[in-house]
Formats: structure tokens, C-alpha cells, sequence
């Protein structure tokens, strides 16, 4: 009877983790999903060395340009990052600003991995949680994710980044 009472209280227990994953793992009901395709030029660049190894800088930069909508839409872009740079791989994070046409927001904090390719570019991806809106966007809740490419600059070039976006959010009343 124990060894039954045991086993009853562990199917329940698993059934219940299992509901927790796969709950967790549905996107929330009445989720909203737009697209874009990113494009950005670093305008500033600031670093110092770290006495670790050549080549590892930690720095802050800007990035601007603009995301194009898969709706049409283009929205101006701007992100301002601290970055670790060990080497060819870059981890970063910051703060990424969508302002649309009609002068509404998203803004989203991110974190983002870029790493060498054979094209000898870096593949990046990248998590965003969104964070604020304003206008049609105020109140959003939701995730972004990112997955695109750093051109390095040659000398006396700016850096260019190419990445195309998936937003997955709510709005509140919808």
C-alpha cells in the first residue's frame, strides 16, 4: 500500500512539472507577431583594452539605421550597447529604440552573441525582452529574437549589422 501511495504521489508530481513545461512553453493567447529586417551602422565606438590577452576590449557603442516591417512599416532604430570583445566572439547588451512613422515606440533590453563565420563576418542572435511602449505599442509585453550578422569595418570603415527580427507580444485590452 505504501509502495502504491509512492508511486500515485509520483505520477502526480510529474504530471504536474510536465503541465509547467509545456504551459510555459505556449506562446500567451491573443500574442500579437511582427517581422523585420534591421538594418544599422555603428556612429559610436568607444573601448579600452583589457590586460588579459591581445585583443580583448570592453567598449559602449551606438548603432543607428533603420528596421523595415514585413506590414510595410519602417520604423527609425537605435541601440546603445556595452560590449565584451575576447578575441572574435563578442557577447553584448543594452537597449534597443523601434520609433515608428506615427511617433510610437517599443523599446527592449537585450542580450546578443556574435561569433566569426566562414564568410568572415560574425553570426550573431540575440534575446530581447520588451520592455516599454508608447502610442499604439504602450503597455506591450513580450520577447523578441534576432538572428543576423556583423560586418567588421576595414580601416577607417564603420561597422554595419544586418538582423532580422520576430516580436512576440501582447497589448493590454487585446
Amino acid at each position: 500500500m505504501a509502495r502504491r501511495r509512492g508511486f500515485l504521489g509520483l505520477a502526480i508530481v510529474s504530471i504536474v512539472a510536465l503541465g509547467i513545461v509545456f504551459l510555459g512553453s505556449v506562446p500567451q493567447a491573443g500574442a500579437e507577431t511582427l517581422k523585420c529586417k534591421m538594418v544599422i551602422t555603428r556612429t559610436v565606438d568607444k573601448s579600452v583594452p583589457v590586460s588579459d590577452q591581445e585583443g580583448h576590449v570592453l567598449g559602449a557603442q551606438v548603432l543607428e539605421g533603420l528596421s523595415l516591417f514585413d506590414n510595410g512599416e519602417v520604423a527609425k532604430t537605435r541601440i546603445e550597447a556595452v560590449y565584451d570583445q575576447g578575441g572574435a566572439t563578442m557577447q553584448s547588451m543594452g537597449y534597443n529604440m523601434w520609433t515608428f512613422e506615427d511617433g510610437s515606440t517599443i523599446m527592449g533590453r537585450f542580450q546578443r552573441t556574435a561569433v566569426p563565420d566562414k564568410s568572415g563576418t560574425q553570426a550573431a542572435k540575440a534575446s530581447t525582452e520588451l520592455i516599454k511602449g508608447t502610442g499604439r505599442f504602450a503597455g506591450i509585453k513580450g520577447t523578441s529574437s534576432s538572428t543576423g550578422k556583423n560586418f567588421l569595418p576595414g580601416k577607417d570603415e564603420a561597422m554595419r549589422v544586418y538582423n532580422e527580427v520576430t516580436f512576440t507580444y501582447t497589448l493590454p485590452g487585446k
